[in-house]
């Protein structure tokens, strides 16, 4: 029961740790802005929000306890698919932000993965808590509805919700169009819902520093050191060879997160977390890049510790021009 009489509100935040990442790829990779949500930004955020919208001096309104939840690849499976480093390296920011990390192995089903069971263990966790607590109120960053009878029994507690949601929709990289909305059923249970999309994009917040720290100024880090080897003089793509060799060519076909690397006759796909240095997203196709060649989980040919360098001088600049006329006459075939 929560306590009559304190001053302080005391705030429980939720994260679906699927539906916060996805979030926060959309505006690395598909927003303007280029950049992915700060988890302390959006703390401070949501002090901020619950301050205003409970009428209480920020001071009183404090985060008391917040959890992450999310389906989680092996060990093995995230080292074959090069997130061990990416995984490792958030668990990092949770820690330090002394945010509680819950993790459920993530199943094979048909061919795919998926992540079962979550929901259930948030909301059991939630509930829970709120009770022991006394949370005045939970914040949900969520948006399945799953989740609406979680609500109504914080509701049964005196326990009012806030959910972060966002709207918006994108096309993949595979020219597919995405879409993230919450549910309605959720929307209309929550206390106080928090259109997220509509105060970052439409600036719907008198604190406009408050919007700018909820987004990380820095690229991040990258999985391997700065690059040392060097091509021996290029004059142009050399081709790849067994894994381990450096190669040197240009990017194709660069999409969101994602591209190629052109060596026919199966140009090398490659991904932001196979970056040695630099930002992806200052990359454009058609730049130089040097980069190891390696195999990724289907056991394939694959670019590796990828980095931007000045384009090699050309001994006879027409007679290249010819030899990539041919290649893209040819057809050769992007492996999406």
């Amino acid at each position: 029961m929560n306590q009559i009489n304190s001053p302080l509100v005391r705030i429980g935040v939720f994260y679906d740790g699927n539906y916060f990442l996805k979030i926060s790829d959309y505006y690395y990779f598909q927003h303007e802005r280029k950049a992915r949500i700060s988890l302390e930004g959006l703390h401070e955020f949501i002090r901020q929000q619950v301050a205003e919208e409970e009428d209480v001096d920020v001071r009183l309104s404090q985060i008391i306890d917040s959890h992450f939840f999310r389906g989680r690849l092996s060990a093995t499976e995230a080292r074959d698919k090069d997130r061990l480093f990416h995984d490792r390296l958030f668990d990092d920011i949770l820690m330090n932000l002394g945010i509680n990390t819950h993790y459920m192995p993530l199943k094979t089903r048909d061919g795919r993965l998926q992540e079962k069971g979550i929901d259930v263990w948030l909301s059991l966790e939630a509930y829970e808590l709120a009770m022991y607590k006394s949370f005045d109120v939970v914040v949900l960053i969520a948006g399945d509805s799953d989740y609406a009878p979680l609500i109504k029994k914080l509701n049964t507690l005196g326990t009012r919700v806030m959910l972060l949601n966002w709207d918006f929709k994108y096309t993949d990289y595979k020219g597919e169009n995405r879409v993230t909305r919450a549910s309605q059923q959720l929307l209309g249970s929550a206390t106080y819902p928090v259109d997220m999309h509509d105060i970052i994009d439409q600036g719907l917040s008198t604190n406009e520093e408050l919007i700018e720290n909820m987004f990380v100024a820095q690229s991040e880090p990258t999985t391997y050191p700065t690059s040392t080897l060097k091509p021996v003089r290029p004059t142009g793509p050399t081709a790849a060879g067994p894994v381990g060799t450096v190669g040197i060519s240009t990017i194709k076909n660069l999409k969101n997160g994602f591209g190629f690397v052109v060596m026919p006759p199966n140009n090398l796909f490659f991904s932001y977390a196979d970056m040695a240095e630099g930002d992806f997203n200052d990359l454009n196709e058609g730049d130089w890049v040097e980069f190891t060649v390696g195999r990724n989980h289907r056991d394939e040919d694959c670019a590796r510790n990828v980095r931007k360098v000045q384009p090699p001088q050309m001994e006879d600049g027409d007679e290249y021009e010819d030899d990539e006329r041919e290649h893209e006459s040819a057809g050769s075939p992007d492996r999406l």
